[in-house]
């Protein structure tokens, strides 16, 4: 009886830890989504958790620490987008749907501001850079992997060769439709639904098409 005593309550302590962290993380990315990595101070981010300074300590060493903690988050994200891609009725209209998500600071939203001010701290620090090159690669493997899937397991059938090519153009364009997001978030969901439509009629035909002659 004491034994599963000492369980419930680690699970309940555990349980405290995950929910203090996400709180953490949440106000992290609101602050650096407002004021920037640099701005946004410690002090900043426990005043917006609404904690005090040293209980954020207790779950981040710093703010490093933190930014690294969201790319991991994100890395998850993304995965589950990506995942979720090749069960999609119409890939367009998914992809345009998530353009125009909320913008506010919830664990399951790619935020674009928080997107460009990652991809500008890459260039900075060198950890940060690792973490961003990390995600990068899973992401194109990700891709990579559902467009070599067969059509009847919900994939697209791509060779790997074509797969890899066309993998890295995808992953460009939805980090140009991050930054498209960030510049003009009211663009026309029709005018963007369409475009990509035409888009990824080529991105995912299983074959190139032939050059002219």
């Amino acid at each position: 009886m004491m034994a599963e005593d000492a369980m419930e309550t680690a699970c309940r302590s555990g349980a405290r830890a995950a929910a203090q962290r996400t709180r953490i993380l949440q106000a992290a990315q609101k602050c650096f989504v407002e004021h920037g990595f640099h701005a946004a101070s410690m002090a900043t981010i426990a005043q917006t958790a609404e904690m005090s300074p040293g209980l954020i300590y207790r779950y981040f060493r710093s703010k490093s620490e933190i930014i690294l903690a969201i790319i991991e988050r994100q890395l998850e994200i993304v995965r589950e987008r990506i995942g979720s891609l090749h069960v999609a009725n119409d890939l367009a209209a998914g992809i345009a749907d998530s353009f125009h998500a909320p913008t506010d600071c919830h664990d399951d939203m790619i935020i674009a501001p928080l997107f460009l001010e990652t991809s500008a701290e890459a260039t900075r620090d060198p950890q940060v850079g690792a973490a961003v090159a990390a995600v990068d690669t899973a992401v194109r493997t990700e891709f990579t992997r559902v467009l070599m899937r067969a059509r009847e397991e919900g994939g697209y059938g791509l060779p790997e060769e074509l797969a890899t090519k066309r993998a890295l153009m995808l992953l460009c364009l939805f980090e140009g439709l991050k930054v498209r997001e960030a510049r003009e978030p009211h663009l026309d969901h029709g005018l963007l639904e369409s475009a990509l439509g035409d888009i990824l009629g080529l991105l995912l035909a299983p074959q190139s098409a032939e050059p002219a002659g």
